[in-house]
């Protein structure tokens, strides 16, 4: 059984303005995006500024968010990292918590060979028992899965079910559903790029855009499964310009300024990331007038 199927939010972290993690938004918008549809929530990745939570505050938001989903859609929980024995410790922590799942960054900065990677995963695979998805996102990391790294580790590492798919290659995208013979679980790590992997075999999105349109995203992907493909890629082109606006600065620099457009209040980023250029925030808002989500 998959984690979740269909549209999982890569949640921010609300900031106090002292730059304090403010949980008391975070449990508003947990509830928000459980009212909005939102099939899962994926906590501590790129987009909730995990690169600069203390190991502390990281885990305390895992556990945070556990408690105040209460099981109502699966937590999946980013625990990756560049040094395994902290991907193993923070994984662990995680599965103690009652996370459904842990997402894992391909290391970042000192990188891997292809086989130090399987390595790497199936140390951490074998210290927990939930299930593991991997996250393949070379822009960021600098460290890419290759399609045969990625049937290797879903074939022989039984708690691998996943992997979330950042690379912006379809023809990556599609050799591994090729040699991954059906074993494995798909999801889109590009909001521009949904309709196309659900196309390969996917089984939904971890999404940014979802921050500001969970219902929008997980209508677009569930239409796309009860076989109304048309209105499935016409909602994914129609939020073309929202996505493109959101990704014009470093993620998570745009959604933060979206949300908070929408009043949603999840406060500053964390240093060195800085507030979003007005010019931008311009062309952010005219596009969410025009999706209709502000």
């Amino acid at each position: 059984m998959a984690i979740f199927k269909g549209a999982g939010v890569a949640i921010v972290t609300p900031m106090k303005d002292n730059l304090e993690v403010n949980y008391d938004k975070l449990d508003e918008i947990l509830e928000e995006q459980i009212a909005g549809k939102t099939d899962s929530i994926v906590i501590c990745g790129t987009t909730g500024e995990s690169a600069t939570l203390s190991e502390e505050e990281h885990l305390e938001a895992i556990r945070f968010t556990i408690e105040r989903v209460n099981h109502r859609i699966p937590v999946v929980a980013g625990t990756g990292s560049n040094c395994t024995q902290t991907a193993i410790q923070m994984s662990k922590e995680a599965e103690e918590a009652g996370a459904d799942g842990v997402l894992l960054v391909t290391p970042y900065y000192n990188k891997a060979t292809q086989n130090g990677l399987i390595a790497h995963y199936t140390a951490i695979a074998n210290e927990i028992k939930i299930p593991a998805i991997l996250y393949n996102v070379p822009s960021r990391t600098g460290c890419a899965l290759q399609p045969k790294t990625i049937a290797h580790l879903v074939k022989n590492v039984g708690n691998i079910v996943g992997v979330k798919e950042a690379s912006g290659d379809i023809s990556h995208v599609a050799q591994v559903m090729n040699l991954c013979d059906g074993q494995i679980d798909l999801y889109s790590g590009n909001d521009d790029q949904v309709v196309p992997l659900l196309s390969l075999g996917g089984l939904g999105v971890i999404s940014v855009l979802s921050n500001v349109a969970p219902q929008y995203v997980h209508d677009m992907v569930y239409k796309f499964f009860e076989g109304d493909v048309a209105g499935s890629r016409k909602m994914q082109l129609e939020a073309l310009p929202v996505i493109n606006a959101l990704f014009c600065e470093v993620n998570p620099i745009p959604v933060k300024a979206a949300m908070n457009l929408q009043g949603k209040e999840v406060g500053p980023l964390r240093a060195p990331l800085t507030e979003m250029e007005p010019e931008h925030q311009e062309v952010l808002k005219k596009a969410m007038k025009e999706l209709g989500i502000l």
